[in-house]
């Protein structure tokens, strides 16, 4: 599964990471992957991916990290700044785009795929 987060910095979106991976019960440090591009953790049989993309410059830089592997059906692959790599980053099932508001925040969410809309419809019950 892949889920692009979209937001201006400080909007929340490595915030609404670490809140997600907590709750499913990860108990170790979540770090921003901010210098690395890349964190990543498991949560038992699960396997998340973080990604910021904020310092991505090129394509080389993607092959030589090897990112796409990652993206390879098993992962979790949560991507903030997903346009600095586009046409490299496969499409979002599940797109949460961060809108800052004078006072809070706005989140919107938009399921592409069957399977986000399924995690949706979980999530609501």
């Amino acid at each position: 599964m892949v889920v692009y987060l979209r937001g201006d910095l400080g909007a929340g979106k490595t915030t609404l990471v670490r809140a997600l991976l907590r709750a499913l019960g990860l108990a170790g440090r979540v770090k921003s992957p901010t210098y690395a591009l890349l964190e990543q953790y498991r949560i038992g049989g699960l396997h998340f991916r973080h990604f910021d993309l904020y310092r991505f410059r090129d394509e080389s830089e993607w092959e030589a990290a090897g990112f796409r592997d990652e993206f390879d059906g098993r992962n979790i692959c949560l991507v903030e700044w997903p346009e600095k790599a586009q046409g490299l980053v496969p499409g979002a099932d599940l797109e949460i785009s961060f809108e800052m508001l004078p006072s809070g925040r706005t989140l919107t969410v938009c399921a592409n795929t069957a399977v986000a809309e399924e995690c949706l419809k979980l999530l609501q019950d």
